[in-house]
């Protein structure tokens, strides 16, 4: 046992002084009524002792002191807390993605470990094995007292991404080289990586190792498939247990419902298991992710990407098409299945149900009657794709050298007859394909030198041929050929969907075009290898999408699929909408294997909190007290229930200490605790006064005109404060202004993470005026190209002028102008259809100079005057400042007032 107050003990000599008292003062005389003829029969009866109180009184009294005496000296049991030494220590945690299913039992475990170091008075330095983001490397802290590592340990949360134990060790390595050293705490997640033999090492050179662990956890983790017949194909890995373990596989939609649920079991000894779920077609592309029930983080995510989806493709069929191992649908069903929803056959069972494309192999639109049909579904959208045969060069689908599109369903002109090996339109030797085009669809795809054409047939030579051609042989001959036809597109190729005429659809690369041609019939482009997509969103500790972190880097697009995520390449969504990819964390290639432990172990599950009877033994003194208090009034007499009623209560009242308001720490800043705007400090005293005033009259007047309530603007330099608190930053221009390298990474992070730069440069340079007439613009020298340096680093999106169909114009008030202190220069913000922080614009870029307009001085007055309409445009200045504000605190909610007019006129028809 140990006591956290020993002092308090000294209470204990009070004992002997309360045994004194106790002896000396009688009890308090009982009530007794006066019967005479008891009275006189007492008369003989020995006078009573009344000097002391009974010895069980006083025993009771004095255990009921010596155990609020013992109970205000917080006596506490230690449990749990093996391998802890009395002395500073080193905490080592490993924080990555594998840690998450556990995280809050490594926290509780963590906190116990605290409570230790904080009774002995010894601090301790912290280490995490994964880094918080691309921009923080792997470090130790300096040692911290538990009460200040309390407050770093409680808001950790798990990464992405997993841990890098080698940049741990050569962190460690330079610790010992400083001469620290020191017991060491480990929390472990249990997953095995190449560095574990030098990261135990180093470890150990520190000091005596004691790993915490929690045995047969299981760290799951959704991979690519191994193989798979459809895009929601998915495998399992885990690490291998000696016995089966099941899991629920749930496939999700984009907005968190369920859509089915799969039992998935591991077998004993197993370190994966391929999972290939059945679900209609109707509900198959609605599938948005997959995720492991009970599986917590980012391991148990999958993410799909457009590459999964499975478009709805038509084979049309006949009866010589469907011969087994030669008919012309063989090859394609065995290159379409794996990533298509393919239906076979008549052209009016298919035109029955939505299509993306419809695959005629030869000999299947010889009637006029069907390629009417078929026209008329291309126009509407559809995409055709034809195969070239015999049946093609004989059918008289071709009636004269320039027939159109509309009239064969032939994207180009074909010569009569087809082009034979040793033929009179021949070449000595089969062709090979030479390198596509930059504009073609196949223009990533990497050609075999296997792949070979001994037969075609030929397009009539012209001079936008080269405009058709998608694929083209060495000789220069088209292979593929598109033409547009209305809203779709008709796409040949110049050889037979079968063997016979080429091995291109025996080869890889037949697979490649046609998924590349469904893909981009689906409106989904296909990114070059070496395009760089952005990240979109990505997964957090806790396997939910949320904006990228500091740092968070493109990656290119041939490297998903393969790729185990970073700090620079977290995990999650990348490139713009129709092209995006997803990166899991399951997508590198390494095994999950169990972890060896690094000297000594305990359970985690056995790290708890050590056990404080104080509060047990303050709460059985004041039950003594109360037996003692009711004893004492049940001897006095038949009225005690009132009286004990009474000091019950009394009792009650004072085991609560007084109610008071939780002070503020002094390091929090109030931008935390209230709703401010801020203005960048430009060093200007002048122009910095009047961005104060102007927030500060603006932020009076969103407090009586809305209910939102705003509290003092605050001037920040953006390179020095935490700009994350202010929904809107205004930033004056000035003539003189420049940026660095740190101002923009932070205003590019703010803005990035959702907030609004205003920037104003309050008014016009005259070198750029171009004044329309009615347009009352300051004077403002310099500030064009000030703004140009300003904005040099910032990524500013492309920019549009604001109009009244902006839903800045109608957030709060409805506008058609937005001055300021100035009127008629134009107002730019973000181009509309970036989805990016739900489509609300980064910046606003003006001149109007609206500081002026909105300030107002200690007084209450208005100093400056707006021109040419005085008050009124101030009202409109300051309405424009409330939709900014709002704006930026709602983001979109009222885009749909954009809609308005149109369903009023609706509603009047």
């Amino acid at each position: 046992m140990m006591l956290l107050a020993p002092w308090m003990l000294l209470g204990l000599l009070a004992l002997p002084v309360v045994w004194w008292l106790l002896h000396a003062l009688p009890p308090a005389p009982r009530v007794q009524s006066f019967p005479p003829m008891a009275l006189l029969r007492a008369l003989n009866a020995p006078p009573p002792d009344a000097t002391s109180a009974p010895l069980w009184r006083l025993l009771l009294r004095c255990a009921a002191v010596g155990l609020l005496v013992l109970g205000l000296a917080q006596p506490i049991f230690p449990r749990g807390q093996a391998g802890v030494a009395d002395t500073d220590c080193l905490i080592v945690v490993d924080n990555g993605w594998a840690a998450a299913g556990t995280w809050p039992q490594r926290i509780h475990a963590l906190d116990g470990l605290l409570d230790h170091l904080s009774r002995t008075g010894h601090g301790a330095r912290l280490l995490l094995t994964a880094r918080s983001d691309a921009l923080d490397p792997v470090n130790v802290q300096s040692t911290q007292q538990a009460q200040v590592l309390r407050g770093m340990i409680d808001p950790l949360l798990p990464r992405a991404w997993p841990v890098d134990r080698a940049a741990a060790t050569r962190v460690l390595a330079q610790l010992a080289q400083q001469g620290w050293h020191g017991p060491v705490i480990y929390v472990a997640d249990g997953l095995a990586t190449p560095a574990d033999a030098a990261f135990g090492t180093a470890l150990a050179h520190i000091g005596p190792v004691h790993e915490m662990y929690l045995p047969g956890s299981d760290i799951a983790l959704l991979a690519p498939p191994g193989s798979g017949e459809n895009g929601l194909a998915t495998r399992l890995r885990a690490v291998p247990r000696a016995h089966a373990r099941t899991w629920q596989l749930r496939l999700e939609t984009g907005t968190g419902g369920t859509l089915a649920l799969v039992p998935v079991t591991l077998p004993a000894g197993s370190d994966h298991v391929d999972i290939t779920p059945a679900l209609p077609a109707e509900l198959r592309n609605k599938v948005d992710h997959l995720s492991l029930d009970g599986v917590n983080g980012p391991g148990g995510v999958r993410l799909l990407d457009e590459r999964e989806r499975q478009r709805p493709v038509g084979l049309i069929s006949s009866t010589s098409s469907d011969t087994p191992l030669m008919g012309s649908l063989f090859y394609l069903r065995r290159a379409l299945q794996p990533t298509a929803e393919l239906r076979e056959g008549d052209l009016d069972t298919l035109l029955a149900r939505p299509l993306s494309v419809i695959i005629a192999p030869d000999g299947t639109l010889g009637s006029p009657d069907s390629r009417r049909k078929v026209e008329a579904w291309v126009r509407g959208g559809g995409t055709l794709i034809r195969f070239a045969g015999p049946l093609l060069v004989q059918g008289g689908d071709n009636p004269g050298p320039d027939p159109k599109p509309a009239d064969t369903l032939l994207p180009v002109p074909l010569m009569g007859g087809e082009r034979v090996l040793g033929g009179a339109m021949s070449w000595s030797r089969p062709e090979h394909l030479a390198p596509f085009p930059a504009t073609s669809p196949f223009h990533d795809l990497d050609i075999p030198a296997d792949v070979t054409v001994s037969r075609q047939v030929l397009a009539h030579p012209s001079t936008d041929l080269d405009s058709h051609s998608w694929a083209r042989l060495t000789d220069g001959t088209p292979l593929v050929t598109h033409a547009a036809l209305g809203a779709g597109q008709v796409v040949l190729f110049h050889v037979t969907s079968t063997a016979e005429w080429s091995n291109l659809p025996l080869s890889g690369l037949f697979v490649g075009m046609l998924q590349h041609l469904i893909d981009a019939a689906s409106g989904i482009e296909t990114p070059a290898g070496t395009t760089l997509l952005a990240p979109y969103m990505t997964l957090d500790g806790d396997g939910a999408l949320v904006t990228p972190p500091a740092g968070a880097q493109a990656l290119r697009a041939d490297a998903f699929g393969h790729t185990a995520p970073t700090p620079e390449h977290p995990p999650g969504l990348y490139g713009p909408r129709n092209s995006r990819r997803a990166l899991n964390p399951g997508d590198g290639p390494a095994p999950l294997l169990a972890q060896d432990t690094i000297g000594t172990a305990s359970d985690l599950r056995g790290q708890v909190p050590d056990l404080a009877i104080g509060p047990l033994l303050m709460l059985l003194a004041a039950g003594l007290l109360i037996v003692d208090g009711a004893i004492s009034v049940m001897q006095r007499g038949r009225r005690w229930g009132r009286r004990a009623t009474v000091g019950m209560l009394a009792l009650a009242c004072m085991a609560h200490g007084p109610a008071h308001a939780a002070d503020i720490p002094p390091d929090v800043p109030r931008a935390a605790l209230e709703t401010r705007l801020a203005y960048v400090v430009t060093g200007h005293a002048d122009i910095d006064d009047v961005s104060k005033e102007g927030l500060q009259g603006l932020s009076d007047y969103v407090n009586a005109r809305t209910s939102a309530v705003l509290g003092h603007p605050d001037g920040v330099v953006p390179e020095r404060d935490d700009l994350s608190y202010y929904p809107l930053i205004y930033w004056p221009v000035t003539a003189d202004a420049t940026t660095t390298p740190a101002r923009a990474a932070a205003l590019n992070t703010y803005m990035r993470h959702g907030g609004i730069l205003m920037i104003d440069t309050q008014g016009q340079d005259p070198a750029t005026a171009t004044d329309s007439p009615g347009s009352y613009t300051g004077s403002a020298p310099g500030t064009a190209a000030a703004l140009r340096r300003m904005t040099a680093g910032l990524d500013i999106p492309p920019l549009a002028r604001l109009d009244n169909h902006h839903v800045l114009s109608h957030t709060f008030y409805l506008l058609h102008d937005f001055p300021g202190r100035y009127d008629g220069m134009p107002v730019w913000v973000a181009q509309e259809g970036d989805s990016t922080n739900d489509g609300v614009s980064p910046v606003i870029i003006g001149s109007n100079d609206w500081a002026h307009a909105w300030a107002v001085d200690d007084s209450g007055n208005t100093p400056y005057a707006p021109v040419p309409d005085g008050a009124d445009q101030r009202v409109l200045a300051y309405r424009f400042g409330v939709n900014a504000v709002i704006y930026a605190l709602t983001g979109n909610y009222k885009a749909d007032q954009v809609h308005v007019p149109a369903l009023l006129k609706r509603l009047g028809e």
